[in-house]
């Protein structure tokens, strides 16, 4: 299994994604600034990654910690929080983390100081191996919904390397094969960072998974040619109502999905719904570098002076999804109903 993201006794290990395919190289965080900036320039991505890295970066934070008295551990505790909070908007599952990492924190504070950072660590550990369990289950209950053989389209990556193993909407892919299901994938490079081409290309390779990349703009020709027979992504946050941020150009998908008649599915974590959002013009949409826009491998594609946008993620409203995947079992319209009883409670998790 691809280790995204471990815990060390050197500190927090990633590997780094900025790399990849080229080059696999791997990057040890031994202070929660670090961290942060691991989860800010998108070393480690995705949000369930994205949430686990959080939890590890608190917990190395505390472990850090000089703080002689609870009440000094609890200002430097605060403060880590917050700076790891401020890394990525739009991924619930960063916020989902650190406030379990809050709760756990105040079960806790009254324990000597040792204790408090031995079981914060084991807390980050314990988030880690309930995501990979997670998305195995969740592998399970999506493979039930891909095609027995022909070509399943997904859009950015939503693998082992967004998670902490395995993965949401790759998750589901692998679990189809291993139940013995002929799927070729067709990967959208996923413009403008490519973590199609780049990742989602190089987990499947890995794992001898017939892949064939395309860029974009080429979904639409290969559905109308009757090369799709499903589509599945992952997802950062899902509105109470179904809407999913994800990628930018998940939109532009699952409209040409409406429009050819194939079933467009999101696999996530119970994490990634966030209750309290009511829909998708509630959720926080990331804007990164123009320079991700404006150069590819260094090198400048545009001419100085223009103007440039780049949205980190996109919302597509629920009418475009045929069914939400996670570990807990499969939601489908009206999801303001089904999500609710998967979840099991209405909690708070945005910012």
């Amino acid at each position: 299994m691809i280790q995204t993201l471990e815990w060390t006794d050197n500190g927090v290990r990633f590997i780094d994604q900025t790399k990849l395919p080229t080059e696999e190289v791997y990057v040890t965080c031994k202070t929660h600034e670090q961290v942060a900036d691991v989860i800010r320039n998108m070393v480690v991505r995705g949000a369930p990654a994205i949430g686990v890295a959080a939890a590890m970066g608190i917990a190395l934070g505390v472990n850090n910690s000089k703080a002689e008295t609870t009440g000094d551990l609890k200002r430097d505790f605060d403060q880590i929080c917050d700076l790891i909070g401020k890394t990525r908007p739009t991924a619930v599952n960063l916020f989902w983390a650190i406030r379990r990492m809050q709760e756990k924190y105040e079960r806790i504070r009254i324990r000597p100081i040792p204790q408090i950072k031995r079981e914060l660590i084991e807390e980050a550990q314990r988030m880690h191996a309930e995501d990979i369990a997670a998305n195995q289950a969740m592998g399970r209950h999506g493979a039930t919904l891909m095609p027995s053989s022909g070509g399943v389209l997904t859009h950015c990556n939503a693998g082992a390397l967004a998670t902490a193993g395995y993965g949401t909407a790759l998750g589901v892919i692998r679990a189809a094969v291993e139940q013995g299901k002929k799927i070729h994938v067709y990967a959208d490079e996923t413009r403008p960072f490519l973590q199609g081409s780049r990742l989602t290309a190089w987990e499947l390779m890995k794992d001898g998974i017939p892949t064939t990349v395309i860029s974009d703009n080429m979904a639409g020709a290969m559905m109308s040619q009757g090369k799709i027979g499903a589509i599945v992504v992952g997802a950062d946050r899902i509105a109470a109502n179904g809407d999913v941020a994800n990628k930018i150009g998940t939109y532009t998908v699952a409209i040409l999905a409406k429009e050819h008649g194939i079933p467009f599915y999101v696999a996530a974590p119970i994490s990634t719904v966030d209750l309290a959002c009511p829909d998708g013009s509630k959720i926080p949409i990331e804007q990164r570098n123009a320079r991700e826009v404006t150069h590819i491998a260094g090198k400048q594609m545009v001419p100085d002076g223009v103007g440039v946008e780049n949205p980190a993620f996109d919302v597509t409203p629920a009418k475009y999804v045929a069914a939400i995947i996670t570990e807990k079992g499969i939601a489908r319209a009206p999801y303001d109903e089904s999500l609710r009883k998967l979840a099991g409670q209405e909690v708070e998790v945005h910012p």
